[in-house]
């Protein structure tokens, strides 16, 4: 009885399983299709492009420092601080400007006073030559008098204009408006000719400045339109090519090239930037570009490190399509294989979807 009773019981657990597999291979094999949206997929009808990355810098940016050696005896700048053209950031300590200055008035001093004299003196002589009571070398010794008196007092005064010119390096002020980007010295440190103390940049100005391969330089003209895309703030504004170097000797085989920002409201100097250069279809185009596929970045899915895209398949059920991308512009990416352009690829869907998976296009 109690053998008859077990094999019953082991019977009944084995329809059960049986059942729930039977459930299993169902939902596997998706009896119920997934709503899905499809799209797709194009090339790049513009022509090909070639994108390097770089920085965005201020158009505008000057170091500031000073042309005399002394202590800093004041510094009214703090890094974020605006500040406007002429306004007084930086004071030196000027003792020993002071005492030259007291040397050049001495100077001046005694040069006027030389040259006063020997102003009357040649004067006087020209009267007495005149008169017949001088010869001609006493008029000639007094006239080169006046002239060496003369010339001391120029060498005196522009002494004293050298004097202040080294003045207006103890109080240096800002050369430009703008946003105090870097502090290199404090009140208190020496501060030396040619040291750099402050860095100010004008923010509303911003050029991209990337480095391009020797292989699609010459392909870049002066004045083309670029996108340049921001990926820490998913954004992208357009640009104008404005420089072009000529010489990759200093940058590695690399050539640098500004780009003027079109609109520089919310970027900051130092962010990082990913500028595309697209070309239309010419003769100029090196045969090894290829039209571009691309395809939304949301349609994408990844898994580890593998990037795929579920495709339709002929029996209506989605097939994952595992892919090679390239850059990546905006909310767009490029498709180096994978996928072949007028081929439709699953954007979203309304259940979870799998490879094999059912699907119904919405």
């Amino acid at each position: 009885m109690k053998k008859y009773l077990y094999s019953t019981l082991f019977l009944s657990v084995l329809i059960f399983q049986s059942c729930s597999s039977d459930k299993e291979k169902s939902a596997e094999n998706g009896d119920t299709p997934v709503s899905v949206t499809i799209s797709k997929s194009y090339a790049n009808s513009n022509g090909s492009f070639v994108s390097a990355s770089g920085k965005l810098v201020a158009k505008n940016s000057v170091n500031i420092s000073t042309r005399m050696m002394g202590y800093i005896t004041s510094l009214k700048a703090e890094i974020g601080q605006n500040v406007n053209a002429g306004q007084l950031l930086v004071s030196i300590n000027s003792a020993d400007v002071q005492a030259k200055g007291g040397q050049a008035n001495a100077q001046i001093s005694q040069a006027q006073a030389n040259y006063n004299i020997a102003k009357k003196d040649y004067e006087r002589f020209q009267n007495l030559y005149k008169s017949q009571s001088a010869s001609q070398k006493e008029l000639d010794d007094m006239q080169a008098r006046f002239e060496m008196a003369k010339a001391g007092l120029n060498a005196a005064n522009q002494m004293k204009n050298e004097v202040n010119a080294q003045y207006r390096y103890t109080n240096i002020t800002a050369p430009i408006s703008g946003t105090i980007t870097a502090k290199y010295a404090e009140q208190g440190d020496l501060a030396s000719p040619g040291m750099p103390i402050l860095t100010i940049e004008s923010p509303s100005a911003l050029q991209a400045q990337v480095l391009v391969s020797e292989q699609n330089i010459t392909l870049i003209q002066q004045g083309m339109s670029v996108d340049v895309t921001l990926k820490s703030l998913n954004k992208t504004v357009s640009g104008t090519v404005s420089e072009i170097s000529k010489s990759a000797a200093n940058t590695g085989g690399q050539y640098l090239v500004k780009i003027n920002i079109h609109n520089a409201s919310d970027l900051l100097p130092g962010m990082f930037v990913n500028v595309k250069f697209a070309f239309k279809n010419s003769g100029k185009i090196n045969q090894d570009f290829q039209e571009s596929v691309m395809i939304p970045k949301s349609a994408l899915v990844e898994k580890g490190q593998l990037t795929g895209v579920y495709v339709v398949s002929s029996n209506n059920t989605a097939v994952l399509r595992w892919l090679k991308t390239g850059k990546t512009f905006g909310n767009e990416v490029e498709i180096l294989s994978g996928l072949t352009p007028q081929e439709f690829y699953i954007i979203s869907s309304n259940g979870k979807l799998y490879n094999g998976a059912k699907i119904q296009l919405k």
